[in-house]
């Protein structure tokens, strides 16, 4: 229980806040984050759907080796990994125990390996991109791939407002707990404590939908206001906002070295069955 305490102590609403600052605003000095947001878009498409069409462990072996270093060239922060590995763990889990609750055996876990190690490829794969993307350069590469306007401008916004959210949801948290009472005894493993803060938890997820619907309003007025419709609308506005993408040699160089890698793992998986 003190290990489990010193654990919690160490994840605050602020850390979260830093972590979240971090994956969005923190890995554009990388060389991945360099790159236009259409190579990383169709180096996704390699590896966020080709998993799904391969049953070769030795294959997903390889493809897991590979995101796992374009996942650390990333620099993505170890918040999220803890997260991806957590739900990763939790799906495996929760699946292997209704297996063998409903009258299977240990040779399910064979392809529950296989289907975590796809889980891990395309979860992996997703980081790589979208965590080498500032929410102004993921609203300009979806836009550029033919997105309208109003969707990539709600998906870059809504990604820039997570820390505003964090904050505005331990502001209300933080006030639940002043005008509440805690239990004056933990009880056995904390579950007094523990249910005490999850009704809270969970009673602060209404004011907070309240204030971003209100807050989402006051932008769409807002936007409306300077031309927001006009400029998604127009081509030449479209076209403008866009001049700055391009993709250049170490485009190319990065899409030819991935497909080349695939190409020698498959060759492998050809040959060695694991």
């Amino acid at each position: 229980m003190a290990a489990v305490k010193n654990f919690a102590d160490k994840i605050s609403f602020e850390q979260i806040k830093v972590e979240l600052l971090n994956t969005a605003y923190g890995n554009d000095r990388t060389l991945i984050a360099r790159l236009d947001p259409r190579t990383l878009f169709i180096w996704y498409m390699l590896f966020g759907i080709a998993p799904w069409f391969i049953y070769s462990k030795t294959i997903l072996a390889g493809l897991l080796l590979f995101v796992i270093a374009t996942t650390i060239m990333t620099r993505v922060s170890r918040l999220v990994i803890f997260i991806l590995i957590l739900g990763l763990l939790g799906e495996s889990g929760y699946m292997l125990i209704a297996a063998l609750f409903f009258g299977g055996n240990l040779s399910i876990v064979v392809p529950l390996l296989m289907l975590t190690m796809k889980l891990s490829v395309i979860s992996l794969a997703s980081m790589t991109t979208f965590c080498s993307m500032s929410p102004e350069r993921l609203g300009e590469g979806l836009m550029s791939i033919g997105v309208p306007g109003q969707v990539s401008f709600s998906i870059s916004y809504g990604y820039r407002m997570l820390p505003n959210l964090f904050d505005e949801y331990n502001h209300i948290f933080m006030s639940y707990r002043l005008r509440g009472k805690s239990p004056e005894k933990h009880g056995i493993f904390y579950w007094r404590s523990a249910a005490y803060f999850v009704r809270l938890a969970m009673k602060s997820f209404y004011p907070l939908l309240l204030s971003m619907a209100k807050r989402a309003r006051t932008t769409v007025e807002a936007l409306e206001t300077k031309g927001g419709a006009y400029a998604f609308s127009t081509p030449q506005v479209k076209k403008l906002k866009l001049a700055k993408l391009k993709i250049g040699r170490n485009d190319y160089l990065f899409l030819l070295l991935s497909l080349i890698y695939l190409v020698f793992i498959f060759i492998i998986g050809h040959y060695i069955q694991l």
